[in-house]
């Protein structure tokens, strides 16, 4: 039976070193310029929330890794984001 992850720390260990270290930076940044957020593994990857929502998500893939921005970020830069619509 599979294991499911619980927590950053848990995730991190199950990613290659390479992906680690670029993920490890992410989520340093995050914690630096949004200190009240909150940890958690939401759909599978890390995560952090801001007032109970989702801010930010960000994970590692085979050839990549992908940060993924919530709902409110994403309106909070909408006119900045308009030339990769």
């Amino acid at each position: 039976m599979e294991t499911k992850t619980t927590t950053i720390d848990q995730y991190l260990k199950t990613v290659d070193a390479d992906k680690r270290r670029v993920l490890e930076d992410i989520r340093s940044s995050i914690r630096a310029l949004v200190p009240d957020a909150v940890e958690c593994i939401n759909y599978g990857v890390p995560t952090f929330k801001l007032n109970g929502k989702n801010l930010i998500h960000f994970a590692a893939a085979k050839n990549h890794c992908s940060l993924f921005p919530g709902p409110g970020a994403i309106a909070a830069f909408s006119e900045e984001l308009t030339a990769f619509a």
